[in-house]
């Protein structure tokens, strides 16, 4: 079994085609050391692009989609249909609109609000909770682990039961169980991030212990005696290869001018020793996985243009300080053991460090204030350091939250028009329900994904200088169930890949189908949860959607099925079509 430390590593990368490393916040490219023309001193370039979202006006790849016209289509014909129907309404009944479903969401509102206020306070219990961690009052492994799910579970339940108590509506019931699981989900990836890096911390401590007991041994001579054994080898090393590469002629020259990067991308330097130091971290740590976390390298020679305003993250490097990836003095000792532990004391170091721009080390980020932060940016995965942008764009806000009013205007009017006064009874056939609910059901939720995913959550990223905007993926080109659960909710996705599916194989030494077996059975539960709150009914109907998916993923996979994917787009869309109109009949009528 694996060491459950090992459950919520820190973010991991992958190479790309062109050489590089993809990181799961955008593209990260490191040069290759340079000299410029003012300094002999050798330094390297970093850049770093963030990622955007599909519909946001600046993705260049959007704006070059030969299918971005549809965007602008969709939003007329919405409109179009909107302005028809209070034009119909407003000669029905002289309004363009019922105003009942306002008076049913707007019910106990302030009350609504202080219940919501209540539960993002208590979520400030983390903070106590860290810095028990960080001062080793409790440990993490296994004390930490069940107070950490005792504290989580009070705070839902709490939630849970004020809600049955109040007895509000579906849509304010809908919405406080909705948050609390968000930030339950935000508590439990800090908690969990935190109490791993203690164990981290403990585990170099250890390793650190045992090297300094290795260098005593007499064939060593003492710690002294093996950190300048550990130099005259490098040296030697360094020495051999030079003499190697310069006899077979392949010595590449140093480059004499700044690397060419590309539009859009914030720029900072540092020395070629970080810059090494950097890449060899992230080479090694892509050689064990195939995870979407990228750092390129640019060798093209050009001036460096000046990093738009706004557009990344500033990765500002002060070469004076130390590196925070330089490996230890010792992995270079001729010992294959001291080499060894050094390596592996520099693996858990480079672990409790972020990958910049300010390299936040572990346990310097346990504070109010960062935790504070954290629940503001619009992610349910902790991390040291997330990449930012410099500046909040007011026009780029204001444009989101007119988007939100507006969207949410038309949301309102396709549910008052075209939702509600379908609403299936007993005596209505179900093919007649789902043929009523199945469009106005569709647009409801297209509008309800673009303003939780497009408006809100950039909208969040934007105030809180969060860089990356890649809540969803291009979940509308799926072919299989599984596809478009990785892409319509990246956020969640992201959640579960790092703190459910992860955790039961390296943790449990669990296979990879029964890992994926229990987060569809998680989230099955949590989304039956919701409904039975939302409906005051316990009938399971969502939750034996969820679990049927499993045997339609493994359908997906057969290579005859998997070959022809616009057969699967079809079904995708065919079963979204009627999921939503069929739960509607079900749990209303039945």
């Amino acid at each position: 079994m694996a060491d459950p430390a090992h459950i919520s590593a820190p973010p991991i990368a992958s190479r790309t085609p062109s050489g590089g490393f993809k990181t799961s916040e955008g593209t990260l490219y490191v040069s290759k050391p340079y000299r410029s023309k003012s300094s002999k001193k050798l330094r390297a370039l970093i850049t770093f692009a963030p990622r955007k979202s599909h519909f946001d006006i600046e993705n260049e790849s959007s704006k070059s989609n030969e299918f971005r016209g549809f965007f602008s289509l969709f939003w007329i014909s919405i409109f179009i249909f909107a302005v028809q129907s209070y034009v119909r309404s407003i000669e029905a009944s002289g309004r363009p609109l019922n105003l009942g479903f306002a008076t049913l969401f707007s019910q106990d509102a302030i009350t609504l609000a202080l219940s919501d206020a209540a539960l993002v306070l208590s979520t400030g219990i983390c903070v106590p909770f860290a810095i028990s961690i960080k001062n080793g009052w409790i440990r993490y492994y296994w004390t930490g682990v069940i107070l950490q799910h005792l504290i989580q579970t009070t705070i839902l339940l709490s939630a849970i039961t004020w809600t049955f108590n109040r007895k509000w509506p579906w849509v304010q019931s809908g919405f406080l169980t909705l948050h609390s699981l968000v930030m339950i989900m935000k508590m439990h990836s800090y908690m969990s991030v935190n109490g791993h890096l203690q164990q981290v911390t403990l585990q170099a401590e250890n390793v650190l212990h045992d090297l300094h007991e290795a260098s005593q041994a007499p064939s060593i001579g003492g710690w002294d005696k093996a950190l300048l054994d550990a130099k005259s080898h490098r040296a030697e090393t360094d020495a051999l290869t030079a003499i190697s590469t310069s006899s077979n002629g392949t010595r590449e020259p140093t480059p004499s001018r700044t690397p060419d990067v590309p539009d859009g991308l914030s720029t900072s330097y540092t020395d070629a020793a970080t810059a090494t130091a950097l890449r060899r971290r992230l080479a090694t740590v892509s050689s064990t996985t195939n995870d979407t976390i990228v750092i390129e390298g640019n060798e093209n020679e050009s001036q460096s243009p000046t990093p738009p305003n706004g557009t990344a993250a500033q990765l500002q490097v002060d070469t004076n300080n130390c590196h925070p990836f330089d490996p230890h003095p010792l992995v270079d000792h001729p010992d294959a053991r001291i080499a060894d532990l050094a390596t592996e004391y520099s693996e858990l170091q480079s672990e409790l460090t972020s990958l910049g721009p300010h390299y936040l080390t572990w346990p310097n980020n346990i504070s109010l204030k960062n935790f504070a932060v954290y629940q503001l940016y619009p992610t349910l995965v902790y991390e040291l350091e997330y990449p930012r942008t410099d500046r909040i764009r007011p026009i780029y806000l204001f444009e989101k939250t007119v988007a939100t009013f507006g969207t949410f205007a038309l949301l309102y009017t396709v549910t008052e028009t075209f939702i509600l006064p379908y609403i299936p009874t007993f005596e209505q056939s179900i093919a007649r329900s789902l043929l009523d609910l199945a469009l106005p059901f569709m647009i409801a939720y297209l509008l309800l994904f673009y303003i939780i995913f497009e408006c809100i959550c950039n909208a969040f990223a934007e105030l809180s200088y969060f860089a990356d905007r890649q809540f969803y993926d291009d979940w509308w080109n799926s072919t299989s169930w599984d596809e478009f659960s990785r892409k319509w909710n990246k956020p969640v996705h992201a959640f579960l890949l790092r703190h459910v599916y992860a955790p039961t194989i390296m943790g449990y030494g669990l296979s990879r189908t029964w890992a994926m077996f229990l987060t569809f059975l998680l989230s099955a539960c949590v989304h039956e949860l919701v409904m039975v709150i939302v409906t005051q009914k316990f009938r399971m109907y969502l939750f034996i959607l969820q679990i049927v998916q499993i045997p339609m993923i493994v359908i997906s996979r057969i290579p005859m099925v998997k070959r022809n994917k616009l057969l699967g787009n079809v079904v995708f869309w065919l079963g979204l079509y009627a999921g939503f109109p069929l739960l509607c009949v079900a749990y209303v009528t039945y």
